[in-house]
């Protein structure tokens, strides 16, 4: 009943070329100019503009997607309304995304939880870096998106979006057992500025963290290697080719003799866990009861992030 083209325009906005945003809207960038073109005649106003290599919004474009925002937070609303007369029953379907071990250490455990006190609903999970999650919660395809709060994500003041803090999890130094802090109780993370990091890839959220704490701490990282899984970045540090940061809830390979150590001097790294739907939908029964499910689970999780394990 809302335009979908306006999805494509809000993507161009979060993105900054038609480009990019035709790829998250799964269509040809052709297509997706095609689409702002059309919408532009039907309006008799200018929407994009040129801007180097990309595009921007004119002011005509930001008040349409303004009155797009609320109108489509005012359809999720009804959504939610018309359940009222349904059978009682939470069915259907609940589609989460979330990120590594945000996903790991909370989403199970939630679905877990979900299916047994609504047999009903059909559930499933899908893994996607955090800025690729609102994107599914745009589009459609996920309802609740379990995700690490990076500075590529929507502001908590996107109207788009209704953004909740789940948890902030500290971040553990990773050392090789041979290490000359391993025995200590704790660490500055401005003692390792002249090691080794073993860190992610660029323009992931674990490299976006680890930049950040580095940063925040009086230093640029060294980045040695680059490992996307926990286990090959783990097996680097248990032969002694760097030291990492590692989120407390990771649940790391045994088989890699490392030592986890607390930060205990500030600034201490932490990573904040957020869960994000769609604006207006949060009332509908089967996105409420994974938001409960969720937070149920979030609330068991204090002893865990009080003290690291070895």
């Amino acid at each position: 009943m809302i335009d979908r083209r306006l999805r494509v325009l809000r993507a161009i906005e979060r993105h900054g070329t038609v480009t990019a945003a035709a790829e998250v809207c799964r269509m040809t960038p052709s297509a997706a100019s095609h689409q702002m073109q059309a919408l532009a005649r039907e309006l008799g106003v200018v929407l994009l503009e040129q801007e180097g290599r990309g595009v921007r919004l004119t002011s005509a474009a930001r008040t349409l997607l303004a009155h797009g925002e609320a109108l489509t937070a005012q359809w999720e609303r009804a959504v939610a309304d018309l359940a009222t007369h349904g059978a009682g029953d939470v069915g259907g379907t609940l589609r989460f995304c979330g990120f590594s071990t945000a996903a790991a250490a909370v989403v199970p455990q939630a679905l877990d939880r979900l299916r047994r006190e609504h047999p009903a609903l059909r559930l499933h999970l899908r893994e996607t870096e955090p800025s690729r999650s609102f994107d599914l919660l745009a589009a459609g395809d996920a309802d609740i998106a379990v995700v690490v709060a990076t500075p590529n994500i929507p502001p908590v003041s996107d109207a788009a979006f209704d953004q909740q803090t789940l948890y902030d999890e500290p971040l553990d130094l990773l050392v090789g057992a041979g290490h000359p802090v391993v025995g200590r109780p704790d660490v500055a993370l401005s003692e390792m500025a002249a090691d080794p990091w073993i860190c992610s890839s660029p323009g992931r959220a674990y490299h976006q963290l680890v930049t950040l704490a580095c940063t925040s701490a009086g230093f640029a990282p060294d980045v040695a290697h680059y490992a996307d899984e926990w286990d090959t970045g783990a097996a680097l540090v248990a032969r002694g080719f760097g030291v990492a940061l590692v989120p407390r809830l990771a649940d790391l390979p045994a088989r890699h003799d490392t030592r986890r150590i607390p930060i205990g001097a500030p600034p201490v790294p932490i990573r904040r866990v957020i869960a994000a739907v769609r604006a207006g939908s949060q009332e509908q029964p089967t996105i409420a009861a994974g938001l409960a499910a969720v937070r149920q689970v979030c609330g068991a999780l204090s002893t865990t992030l009080a003290a690291p394990t070895s």
